[in-house]
């Protein structure tokens, strides 16, 4: 995982949608953030309700000793913050301004990992293939595998000149189709023009060698890869006609293919170090669309009681293991190290201008607490962050009914 860990950040917005600060934990609020274009709720994509069986996180507050303690910690900045915690039942214990809209940045991986693991479930590695077509030509498709790199380039180069070479006269140019997004879907609309430079904003396509990013981001990918591809075919003695088709269904025979880290890796990628490319290339294979906008609308039905219900799910340890841990791992792990609370939370990181964001489950003596909290506009966000998951582990305040 070399390539793709390189490249780590904690700036861009992940899925691209302005979504409120419970998103995590309760029903959906939209944050109005510029230059993103998001879809309208309608009945048919309102959140579906949990399966039979699974908690129903509660709309009232049934903690008040912990609602007041969280009040207290969060003082005269109550107002830039949102935070919420609820326990395995689904008991809402506390929320201070949890349906107020919010930019909860990375958060938002949280989103793309469970649509991914709960579709595609936690054997599942991303492919990268070539193909023999009926008239012959080579096709090379993806989806995305973050850590595509010059080795299984050589080997498609190999394998290519190996095929052709048995179906085409001598000293004919190798026929390789590149399957392809259009370029209008490199990028979320809400990502910034700037940002799109920088290594943390590389266009999200099907083949992406390096995950599309070097010192920053390489702004064509499929002419770098038309380019790569034919310096690698001349150096092992052949020649290649090289053109891009738009990705669609694979026909024919499959020659070779090429496969990422496994499920655990991707999440742990996406969730642990917070990679960009990778959660959104699980958000368009979880949702079985390369198209954002119904993408997104699929991820929309997952904004109730995310964390609550995969605690429930049957990958709730898959899910779990992949998010970074207090004190120890990913991008928590300076976090609250040597304290009372390392190793004792876990959850996802986000952090842009003026926003600090963390989500996750709080060991406590009285069971986990699935706990969001989001800033926009905090002074001291960590002092703060340490506060609410110190006053919600207290035992004794929250007793079940």
């Amino acid at each position: 995982m070399a390539a793709a860990s390189a490249r780590l950040n904690r700036r861009t917005i992940g899925l691209g949608l302005g979504l409120g600060a419970l998103c995590l934990l309760s029903a959906p609020t939209l944050a109005q953030q510029a230059a993103t274009s998001i879809p309208q709720l309608t009945a048919s994509s309102l959140p579906v309700p949990p399966p039979i069986g699974l908690p129903v996180l509660q709309s009232q507050v049934s903690c008040p000793a912990l609602q007041q303690r969280l009040a207290a910690v969060l003082g005269p900045e109550a107002g830039v913050w949102s935070v919420s915690v609820a326990d395995g039942s689904g008991r809402l214990l506390a929320d201070i301004n949890g349906s107020r809209p919010r930019i909860p940045a990375s958060n938002q991986k949280l989103i793309s990992t469970a649509i991914a693991l709960d579709r595609l479930g936690p054997d599942y590695s991303l492919t990268t293939r070539l193909m023999r077509q009926p008239d012959g030509s080579l096709r090379l498709s993806g989806q995305g595998d973050p850590d595509l790199d010059l080795p299984q380039l050589q080997r498609f180069a190999r394998i290519a000149l190996g095929a052709a070479a048995g179906a085409e006269p001598a000293g004919t140019a190798v026929r390789i189709q590149l399957a392809e997004e259009p370029q209008q879907r490199w990028w979320p609309a809400g990502w910034n023009w700037a940002d799109r430079a920088e290594a943390y904003g590389a266009p999200i396509t099907r083949l992406a060698l390096t995950s599309n990013a070097l010192d920053m981001a390489v702004s064509n990918p499929p002419s770098r890869l038309q380019r790569l591809l034919s310096q690698e075919i001349r150096r092992q003695g052949g020649s290649a006609n090289i053109s891009l088709v738009p990705a669609g269904s694979d026909e024919g025979v499959l020659l070779h293919e090429e496969r990422s880290v496994g499920m655990h890796g991707l999440l742990s990628l996406a969730n642990t170090e917070s990679h960009n490319f990778t959660a959104e290339v699980l958000l368009r294979q979880g949702t079985g669309s390369w198209d954002l906008q119904e993408a997104r609308r699929q991820a929309m039905q997952w904004l109730a009681a995310l964390l609550l219900r995969m605690a429930h799910h049957p990958y709730a340890a898959n899910y779990a293991a992949s998010m970074a841990i207090a004190g120890q791992r990913g991008t928590l792990r300076n976090l609250f190290r040597g304290t009372d609370l390392e190793g004792e939370f876990r959850g996802k990181t986000g952090t842009i201008s003026g926003v600090r964001s963390i989500s996750g489950i709080l060991n406590s003596a009285d069971g986990p607490r699935y706990i969001s909290m989001v800033s926009n506009g905090a002074s001291t966000p960590n002092s703060t962050i340490g506060g609410l998951l110190r006053q919600s582990r207290v035992p004794g305040l929250c007793p079940a009914f």
